[in-house]
């Protein structure tokens, strides 16, 4: 089967830097776009950066239904071994479903990744237990993009969600629950004001959750959902340029 085109807006990015590296992994439904103002950022500021794009995002739902989660893993592993190739320290940037992906390569590749930034992340969410069940009656539902309280914003999402889609991100999130205590990974998570996507209680439960002996809750109370587009991005992306040149400079003077 043909690789679908990729939309208008949605195309992965990469940009070339210095030898620290943020790689920004984007949420369910959405694509690299919920990512690409602060990357344009994080590269004036001399830092590698990537943007990768799921597969199954970014092109149709159809696509989208068709595929498993473990192929958004591979992606995620493809771009952070090449990341790591070029970069002496490496940062996991991930928004919402995103962050599952990003718990879960700190649990199981731990050399792969130094630090961790979780932006509403998307962990836990007992509404999913009823997909075995619903997806034998619907096959779709109404898609949750765009939660973002600042105007003029689009993380160009797909507007419903395919019940495979759904159906396969439960089974990441499981995985990524069981690993939370395992990862000793240095951690930033991003706690929105408001959220009308997730659960709001996961970005605490995660924060609560991690193994890591260091690790900051820090609340973006101007926020809904999508934070990497919103009001408080630029405080976001200072905190997260300073974690990641800190990183840098502890381990390597």
């Amino acid at each position: 089967m043909s690789e679908p085109s990729v939309l208008p807006g949605c195309e992965p990015f990469a940009f070339e830097g210095g030898t620290v590296g943020i790689l920004m992994i984007h949420g369910f439904t959405g694509s690299p776009a919920s990512m690409l103002p602060m990357g344009e950022w994080f590269a004036e500021q001399d830092l590698s950066v990537v943007g990768v794009r799921l597969p199954g995002h970014g092109t149709s739902v159809e696509d989208l239904r068709r595929r498993e989660w473990t192929e958004w893993f591979e992606e995620v592993i493809a771009a952070t071994s090449a990341m790591r190739g070029r970069c002496r320290t490496v940062v996991v940037l991930a928004q919402s479903m995103g962050a599952a992906l990003a718990v879960h390569l700190a649990a199981t590749r731990p050399s792969d990744v130094d630090g961790l930034v979780l932006c509403s992340p998307y962990v836990f969410d007992v509404r999913l237990l009823a997909i075995p069940v619903g997806r034998i009656f619907v096959r779709q539902v109404r898609g949750v993009g765009n939660d973002i309280a600042r105007p003029g914003q689009d993380e160009k999402a797909y507007e419903v969600m395919p019940v495979e889609g759904i159906s396969t991100m439960f089974r990441l999130l499981q995985f990524a629950r069981a690993e939370l205590p395992r990862v000793r990974t240095p951690a930033l998570v991003f706690q929105p004001g408001q959220d009308h996507t997730v659960p709001r209680s996961n970005p605490r439960k995660v924060f609560e959750a991690l193994g890591s002996e260091r690790k900051e809750l820090i609340a973006c109370t101007r926020s809904f959902h999508v934070i990497t587009l919103d009001h408080d991005a630029d405080m976001v992306r200072e905190r997260v340029r300073a974690f990641a040149l800190d990183l840098d400079s502890r381990a390597h003077g």
